[in-house]
């Protein structure tokens, strides 16, 4: 089954959960948590998504390399300009999806375009 959305003047939370509900097959009568439904989730004009000004300036993405002193933060705004709003929304949706063998399986079902 294929779903298509459209991010035009859309909040980025409220897409992302819609979105990762469907991925996860939440919205189905035959939902099973331990399987990984076939379904596609397609997302159109997400370079239109609505962030507000405030979460740019606060937003952190973080991550940790093992080593001491590896630690690195990143703004939401430099994540956008270096990567697009596709990886914000893609770690948005990633968070929001139980953390077990199927995440990655899940994540190869959502489609991106600018």
């Amino acid at each position: 089954m294929e779903y298509k959305l459209d991010a035009k003047e859309k909040r980025l939370g409220r897409l992302a959960s819609q979105a990762a509900i469907l991925l996860m097959g939440k919205d189905r009568a035959d939902f099973q948590k331990n399987i990984a439904v076939d379904v596609q989730v397609k997302i159109k004009n997400i370079s239109r998504l609505d962030i507000s000004k405030k979460k740019m300036a606060q937003k952190e993405y973080s991550r940790y390399s093992g080593y001491p002193g590896g630690r690195k933060t990143e703004k939401m705004e430099k994540t956008i300009q270096k990567k697009g709003c596709a990886e914000v929304f893609k770690k948005a949706v990633r968070g929001m999806l139980p953390a077990n063998k199927l995440r990655a399986k899940i994540m190869k079902n959502l489609i991106i375009t600018e």
